[in-house]
C-alpha cells in the first residue's frame, strides 16, 4: 500500500507526524511507500539526519495549511493548495492508495467527499471510531461527519459498521445496535424510530436499540447514531477517561499509605491505561468513499500516527471498500431503493 500523509495538520508540528510515518515504515513491511504532504522545507528539516527506509519516503509540496478555524469548504475552494486537498488529489489520481490526516476533520470530510465521491448507492459517508470496553472494543458510527442525518443514512451506517467490524476488527458476527433512549422498539425520536424499521430489514445482525449504559457492557459491537450524537458521546468518553485517571492519581498520592497501595496495584493500573490508550487505533476511517481515508486526532503522537497507518493498511489489505460496496448494494435491494 502507498499512503499519502498530511504532516501539517497536527497540533505538535510536522516532526511528530514524520516520526510516526517512519515508525510505520519500519514496522509494516507491506507498506510500500509514504508520501509526506506539506511544506517541503519543514518536512526536509524533520527528515534531516533520519533514515528514510531505503527510499520508501517521498515529499509532495503543499504550501497552504487548513487551520482548525478555517471553514470545511475552504479545503476545496479557498485553499486548494493546502495539504489536505493536495493529499486527497494524490489519492484521486491514483498516486496513493490511502490518505491520512490529523488536520481539520470537516476539511478532510469535505475534500474527500467532493473529490473522491461516495460509494454507489450511498448518500452519506461516516466516521467510524473504535472505543475500548472492558471485554470488547466497539465501533461508534457516525462520530461526527454529518450532524444532520436521515433514517436511510443510519441504516447505511449499520451496514458499513458491520463490514468494518468484521473485516478490520475481525469480529465474526458483529452485533449492530441503534443508539436510543430505550431498548423498546417504540422508544426514540422520529429519526431513530424510522431508522429502526429500516435496520430490521437488513442483513447486518441488527439487535435493536441500545442505550448509553449498554456501550461498555459487552452488549454491542457497532453503535449506530447520527454525527451530532456520536461526536458528543465520543468527546464525553474521552474527557471522562482523562478525568478519572487524573482523579485517581490525585487521590492515590494524597497520603503515604495510599501511595503504598497504588504501588501494589501498579500493574493493574498499567493494564487499564493500556486498554484505554487513545493511541491504540490512532484515529478513525471515513467510511463510504471510493478510496481509503483515515482521520487522526489533531493531538496525535508518533505512536498514534503509526497505529493509524497500521489500521489503514489492514482495511486496505482486507478490501474493506469493496465489501462495503457489495453490502450497500444488497441493503438497497432489501430496502427497494434504486
Amino acid at each position: 500500500m502507498r499512503i499519502a500523509v498530511d504532516v501539517m495538520g497536527g497540533d505538535h508540528g510536522c516532526g511528530v507526524i514524520v516520526d510516526g510515518v517512519l515508525q510505520a515504515l519500519e514496522e509494516f513491511q507491506a507498506l510500500q511507500s509514504a508520501i509526506l504532504v506539506g511544506r517541503e522545507s519543514e518536512i526536509e528539516g524533520a527528515l534531516a539526519g533520519r533514515s528514510t527506509s531505503s527510499g520508501r519516503v517521498s515529499v509532495c509540496h503543499a504550501q497552504e495549511v487548513l487551520s482548525m478555524q478555517d471553514k470545511a469548504m475552504d479545503a476545496v475552494r479557498r485553499k486548494k493548495d493546502c495539504s489536505i486537498s493536495v493529499g486527497v488529489d494524490l489519492l484521486k489520481h491514483g498516486k496513493a492508495d490511502a490518505f491520512l490526516s490529523p488536520g481539520n476533520t470537516g476539511g478532510v470530510v469535505t475534500a474527500a467527499t467532493v473529490k473522491l465521491r461516495r460509494l454507489t448507492g450511498l448518500e452519506r459517508a461516516g466516521i467510524a471510531t473504535v472505543l475500548p470496553a472492558p471485554k470488547n472494543d466497539f465501533v461508534l458510527l457516525d462520530a461526527g461527519a454529518n450532524v444532520d442525518s436521515k433514517p436511510l443514512h443510519l441504516a447505511h451506517y449499520a451496514v458499513m459498521g458491520n463490514v468494518y467490524a468484521r473485516e478490520v476488527l475481525r469480529i465474526t458476527q458483529p452485533r449492530v445496535g441503534l443508539l436510543s433512549v430505550g431498548t423498546e422498539d417504540v422508544k426514540g425520536n422520529d429519526l431513530t424510530l424510522e431508522a429502526f424499521e429500516l435496520c430490521k430489514k437488513l442483513d447486518c445482525n441488527f439487535i435493536g436499540n441500545v442505550e448509553g449504559h449498554d456501550l461498555f457492557a459487552n452488549r454491542v459491537d457497532v453503535v449506530v447514531c447520527d454525527g451530532f450524537v456520536g461526536n458528543v458521546v465520543l468527546k464525553s468518553c474521552e474527557n471522562l477517561a482523562q478525568t478519572m485517571f487524573g482523579w485517581l492519581k490525585e487521590e492515590l498520592t494524597a497520603t503515604p499509605i495510599r501511595q503504598l497501595g497504588a504501588l501494589l496495584a501498579k500493574g493493574a493500573f498499567r493494564t487499564i491505561k493500556g486498554r484505554m490508550d487513545p493511541d491504540a487505533y490512532g484515529g478513525a476511517p471515513l467510511l463510504g468513499l471510493n478510496n481509503n481515508v483515515f482521520i487522526a486526532h489533531g493531538s496525535a503522537s508518533a505512536k498514534a500516527v503509526k497505529n493509524a497507518i497500521g489500521m489503514t493498511l489492514r482495511a486496505f489489505e482486507h478490501q474493506t471498500n469493496e465489501h462495503m460496496h457489495e453490502a450497500i448494494t444488497r441493503a438497497n435491494e432489501s430496502l427497494k431503493i434504486t
